[in-house]
């Protein structure tokens, strides 16, 4: 059952039932997951609104008369404070707008301000991997929407452009890209690198990989998939084997950088590789800590490293996002670095059975770039960066 009947409220609760039994809480604090964004979209028959949350949560909606509304509340949830608060969606007059508030600390509601003469019904359904709150809203008449869009013009394909002075399998099958992990760096136990009385690593990666989650699934027809999307530790083995699961087309892993100068700043962004330079070794040595591999291994490790067949594509996926990201930053913000896309050893890069990358946007051991890194909206831009870096790839690929 969905939408309005008659003149009658109607409260609808869905129970949404997690994928594993989750051990009992030693303390009454519930774990609230973040509501991340909301959007909208305009089809010639109907509107459609998605509210992104970070996993499973309960919901309720219920609609009333006067005021004309429809409310959507998400239990066991709190609103990113970067989500605007009121939003017009384009191209349906019978929709005023959308406005997301805290109802209390634990719940947040979506409202949607309606035109019940003009709206005929609508549906409210959840969908999963990752988990979002949909709602459907149909006029009464079509013509109360969006005018039907012409049909796109006939694209002729642009042949692939050739990677690192040649043409990788990839590129000779035309094979393009749909889905993409995006893996925040360290989080849970391991925090990262960290300035004592400054933000913690693992928070950031956190936040630019949803805000870059939000990017694609806004403005592309990509698919985006997060490794974490709260303050869990995932070891640096099982990030690789969850993108392998999804048969993802690339990995892209986001951290921070520190070094023991404090005066060293810049973005930089790394492929599986061997490397010889010293600065590079160390910063794999600290990311790689919290593997459980052993010495033993290494002959098996080193030949995973040589017989890496798409240390091309990666190579090409990280020279495009660094330039893209060093280029965006640098239209807004003075004196940023760009250090390069090079090769490293890095852990979870090796068992990627897709391009992969790991970007370091910054360093939390200087004190300009720490202020920046504070700020949501620097942590945007670096999201924006990575997403015209991303589609600058795809196009390379001849695709997009």
């Amino acid at each position: 059952m969905s939408g309005r009947t008659g003149r009658l409220w109607t409260i609808f609760p869905v129970l949404i039932l997690s994928l594993a039994a989750a051990p009992a809480e030693k303390t009454d604090v519930p774990v609230l997951s973040e509501v991340y964004n909301v959007r909208s979209y305009a089809h010639p028959n109907y509107t459609r609104i998605v509210l992104d949350v970070g996993a499973p949560r309960e919901y309720v909606w219920n609609e009333t008369l006067t005021p004309p509304e429809i409310t959507v509340d998400v239990i066991r949830a709190r609103l990113n404070p970067i989500v605007p608060e009121t939003v017009t969606p384009a191209g349906a007059g019978y929709i005023r707008r959308l406005r997301l508030a805290a109802k209390n600390p634990t719940t947040v509601r979506l409202t949607i301000e309606a035109d019940w003469d003009r709206v005929r019904r609508y549906d409210v359904f959840n969908l999963f991997d990752p988990f979002r709150i949909v709602i459907d809203i149909y006029p009464k008449d079509p013509a109360a929407g969006p005018a039907a869009a012409a049909p796109p013009a006939e694209k002729i394909p642009k042949p692939a452009q050739p990677a690192g002075g040649g043409y990788s399998l990839a590129r000779q099958l035309g094979l393009g890209v749909r889905t993409i992990i995006i893996d925040p760096g360290h989080g849970g136990s391991d925090p990262g690198c960290l300035d004592p009385a400054g933000p913690k690593e693992k928070d950031l990666t956190l936040d630019i990989a949803l805000k870059l989650k939000a990017i694609l699934e806004a403005e592309s027809d990509l698919s985006a998939v997060l490794t974490r999307e709260t303050d869990i530790f995932v070891p640096l083995e099982a990030r690789t084997i969850v993108a392998n699961q999804r048969k993802a087309d690339l990995f892209i892993s986001i951290h921070v950088n520190a070094y023991r100068l404090k005066a060293r700043q810049g973005l930089e962004t790394f492929f599986l590789n061997f490397s010889p330079d010293p600065a590079v070794n160390e910063l794999a040595a600290k990311e790689n800590a919290t593997t459980t591999k052993t010495i033993g291994e290494m002959d098996k490790i080193v030949k995973k490293v040589v017989q890496n067949s798409r240390i091309i594509e990666s190579r090409e996926l990280a020279r495009t996002v660094q330039s893209a990201l060093a280029s965006h930053l640098s239209r807004h913000y003075a004196g940023v670095k760009d250090l390069g896309a090079k090769g490293g050893p890095f852990w979870v890069l090796l068992g990627s059975e897709m391009p992969a990358i790991l970007i370091e946007a910054g360093h939390l051991s200087n004190p300009e770039e720490i202020k920046r890194l504070q700020s949501a909206v620097y942590r945007q831009n670096i999201a924006r960066g990575i997403f015209e870096g991303i589609k600058a790839y795809i196009r390379s690929l001849g695709k997009g």
